[in-house]
């Protein structure tokens, strides 16, 4: 059955829009010869919208499939906006101390690396004249400290590390002009707003705020509103009817099926490269050991590892080294694995706007797609919410000797946990939140 996904918007909008330039823009000449034809031979709908809201300065709040170009649509204007501020262009003047121009901030730090690389690309002509700086947890913080010696212009950062460096007094965000959230539902999300509320604290009042992610829960709305201040809002995905690229499945097993199965569709349906989504690190290692003990080169992918060994995995991974790897949803975040045919949910995620996330990994660029969800008795009434809220209803496959035995329960009152009946830290938190308020 194929459906249509937002993940196929960008090829689709591209060839609507292949007339449009990138001078269209109002960006400087230098800078429209960094745009490599091959990487950006137009602009995608959410750059031809957002680039120019943002050389005025005013806050935007960007709703867009992954895949839809947000990196470059913020990067672009940044780096206009510096190439045109005296304070950076004359190294005669100095770089102020300490101080940082643009902060971008990212939930992970793979998404952290891509982001430098698209900054780093795009201000390669000014040279010395901007700095761009990625700092992230799990690594030595001495030497992301003396990267920092001198200032920064551009500023790409994880919350905590961010945080660290800030109680080493290595930097100053009392000059930043510009705050980027990059994937803010994530960010605004509650294990993630004690950070944000630290960081927001050292900023500067006045200044202009840029939000982009490609879900936009009820959840985070409150909160990001009393963040931005007038806003010009952007909303990409399924305003137009995109080609279908992605086949969704589901298929009806019992839990303790679900790594054989995962065995079974490798040797029955020739699956080559997969990226599977587990709940928990502790699964991403058990299951990872299991593929491999029946010959599928398999790593696991989360935020214990050290960051030599992820990017390791993801090396691997992209040459074909490794067919499998089983990541957490924080740790995917930001994964760019260009052509990857398959998406498995061996877990399926605890918040249901996580899908759009998963699935948009494959089906990207145009190119087709499959995306295959494990649905277990247990976790059956969590994916009819999830089919409710992106409006779609498969047909539950069942595999001959992977078959469900086991009853469905009965759904409990409250959250719809997924991970099992105990509560999870954040169930925890937003009970208590919800608890709090006034009635």
């Amino acid at each position: 059955m194929i459906l249509p996904c937002s993940a196929g918007i960008s090829s689709y909008m591209h060839l609507c829009l292949s007339t449009m330039s990138f001078n269209e823009l109002g960006l400087s000449p230098e800078l429209l010869r960094a745009l490599k034809p091959k990487t950006y031979p137009a602009p995608t709908p959410v750059q031809r919208e957002f680039i120019p809201v943002a050389l005025t300065g005013q806050d935007i709040w960007v709703t867009a499939p992954t895949g839809s170009g947000k990196t470059a649509a913020y990067a672009l204007p940044l780096i206009e906006i510096l190439s045109k501020s005296h304070l950076n262009l004359t190294l005669a003047s100095g770089r102020q101390q300490k101080a940082v121009q643009s902060l971008i901030l990212v939930p992970t730090r793979e998404l952290a690396i891509q982001v430098g690389q698209t900054f780093m690309s795009l201000s390669a002509h000014l040279g010395k004249n901007c700095k761009v700086t990625i700092v992230f947890g799990g690594v030595s913080i001495n030497p992301q400290m003396m990267g920092l010696r001198g200032g920064t212009d551009i500023l790409i950062a994880t919350p905590g590390r961010l945080l660290d460096l800030l109680d080493h007094n290595a930097l100053k965000l009392s000059q930043v002009q510009t705050l980027v959230l990059d994937e803010a539902d994530k960010l605004l999300e509650l294990g993630f707003q004690d950070e944000l509320r630290q960081i927001l604290a050292s900023l500067p009042h006045q200044r202009q705020n840029l939000f982009l992610s490609a879900t936009r829960p009820k959840s985070i709305e409150a909160l990001a509103q009393s963040l931005l201040h007038n806003p010009h809002e952007i909303h990409i995905q399924g305003e137009t009817a995109q080609p279908a690229v992605i086949v969704q499945r589901a298929i009806y097993t019992d839990t303790s099926k679900r790594t054989q199965l995962l065995k079974h569709l490798f040797k029955t349906e020739q699956l080559k490269q997969v990226l599977v989504f587990v709940a928990t690190q502790h699964a991403s290692e058990i299951v990872a050991a299991k593929l491999r003990v029946a010959g599928i080169a398999a790593e696991p992918f989360h935020g214990q590892l050290s960051q030599g060994k992820r990017q390791q995995v993801l090396a691997d991974f992209k040459l074909h080294r490794v067919k499998v790897v089983l990541a957490t949803d924080l740790a995917a975040r930001g994964l760019d694995i260009e052509k990857l045919p398959t998406v498995v949910n061996f877990d399926l995620p605890r918040s249901a706007v996580d899908y759009t996330h998963r699935i948009g990994r494959t089906g990207r660029a145009g190119e087709p797609g499959l995306a295959i969800s494990f649905v277990c008795p247990e976790t059956l009434h969590h994916w009819n919410l999830i089919e409710k809220k992106h409006n779609v209803k498969l047909e539950q496959e069942t595999i001959e000797g992977f078959e469900a035995t086991q009853a469905v329960p009965e759904q409990a009152p409250g959250n719809g946990g997924i991970k099992g009946r105990r509560p999870s830290k954040k169930d925890k938190l937003r009970q208590l939140a919800a608890s709090s308020k006034p009635a």
